[in-house]
């Protein structure tokens, strides 16, 4: 069994009048110029293929699909975003660092 996200890791109680504020907040996306986004090279389960992974964006999850969707167009190539993270097949990162700068976004290599 999981516990509940917003109970705050409440799991059971008998309290009758406790009430647990379920809590809906949109997560905003924060302006290009605000993101510091970090673009790894990830090798491990994947194969052995190697795979670009952008992390650190903050905003709505449409926001990261629309972003991933114009990577994959630039570079020419698959991918998929998953938890937050969008997912370029290959070593594509000198060709995102440079697409990212001209959406004015903040990038940044990491990683090994």
């Amino acid at each position: 069994m999981s516990k509940q996200k917003n109970s705050g890791g409440l799991v059971y109680s008998t309290n009758k009048t406790l009430r647990i504020d379920e809590e809906n907040e949109e997560l905003n996306t924060l302006e290009p110029g605000k993101q510091h986004l970090r673009v790894w090279l990830e090798k491990n389960h994947r194969g052995g293929k190697t795979a670009s992974v952008i992390k650190g964006f903050v905003g709505t999850d449409d926001d990261l699909e629309s972003l991933g969707k114009t990577l994959k167009t630039k570079c020419g190539t698959g991918g998929s975003v998953k938890e937050g993270e969008i997912i370029i097949q290959g070593d594509h990162r000198d060709k995102i660092m440079t697409i990212l700068t001209q959406l004015g976004y903040k990038a940044k290599k990491a990683g090994a």
